[in-house]
């Protein structure tokens, strides 16, 4: 799928500095000076600063992605730093989208960050979605998946979704049209059935392998080059270092993308995970 911004301009020059901050993406045969002015112009949206957040908005943002949104409501816990590269010691109890804003344009002070100090919903969620070229997903409970699942259908977005737990990790890229997160989990878990991070754990490198294999595809697909994980699962056990690639087909039957769907717009996700 290539990627075009709404507000495209790939006829401007690079200037000097930026030539230089991008030297090694400019020689690769692959992106190039236009490639780079694509990625200057390109515009995701990031729901989650948190694990996989991290790593995910450090590399767009050293890319050179012109914009990045960021949707969090969290502060920043003692707990997270074991693996949220974003946050360090001294910004415990500040908003985590404050927190990143420090970070990220620390890095680049160009970059165009977008902030949304909310937790998404069925409210909010075609109006943020409307607004970027690519979501990525990097939040952690079921409700926030679906939610993100549908609400990239339904603004015809491409989705990037990531999830960690322990020592494993499993990440796909839906293209609208050609399946998506319910052609594969139709029905989410039993309430309690699958743990959260905070309750069974996971290993602090395991974000930045998810998260960095999140922004490399989303960076794909903003150059339109090689072969995404659309119509593909990556699993990811990093205990026994071990990659699979499993087959995704589109199923005809889903309620969202199938021959006759019944989702057309957002619904209660809490209900539908079971959760009061």
């Amino acid at each position: 799928m290539n990627i075009k911004s709404n507000n495209q301009n790939l006829n401007y020059k690079l200037t000097p500095n930026q030539i230089q901050k991008y030297s090694r993406h400019i020689i690769m045969p692959q992106i190039g000076s236009i490639g780079q002015r694509k990625l200057l112009n390109s515009k995701v949206l990031i729901i989650g600063a948190g694990g996989l957040g991290s790593p995910i908005s450090i590399y767009l943002t050293l890319a050179g992605v012109g914009t990045i949104g960021i949707i969090d409501m969290d502060i920043v816990d003692i707990s997270n730093l074991q693996r949220q590269i974003l946050h360090k010691e001294n910004n415990i109890g500040e908003k985590k989208i404050d927190s990143a804003k420090k970070t990220l344009l620390a890095y680049n002070k160009d970059l165009n960050l977008i902030t949304f100090d909310a937790t998404l919903n069925s409210n909010n969620a075609i109006n943020i979605f409307s607004q970027f070229d690519i979501i990525i997903n990097g939040a952690d409970n079921f409700p926030a998946r679906y939610l993100a699942c549908d609400a990239a259908y339904l603004t015809n977005k491409p989705l990037v979704d990531g999830s960690i737990l322990l020592f494993e990790g499993q990440l796909s890229t839906y293209i609208p049209k050609k399946g998506c997160y319910r052609c594969l989990f139709p029905e989410p878990p039993k309430p309690g059935e699958v743990p959260s991070c905070a309750e069974a754990g996971v290993l602090g490198m395991l974000p930045g392998i998810v998260g960095s294999i999140q922004a490399t595809e989303a960076t794909k697909l903003i150059l339109n080059i090689g072969e995404s994980l659309q119509g593909k699962l990556l699993l990811v056990d990093a205990l026994n270092m071990d990659f699979r690639k499993i087959k995704l087909r589109k199923n005809k039957n889903c309620v969202l993308c199938g021959e006759s769907p019944t989702i057309k717009k957002l619904i209660d996700y809490d209900a539908f995970c079971g959760i009061n």
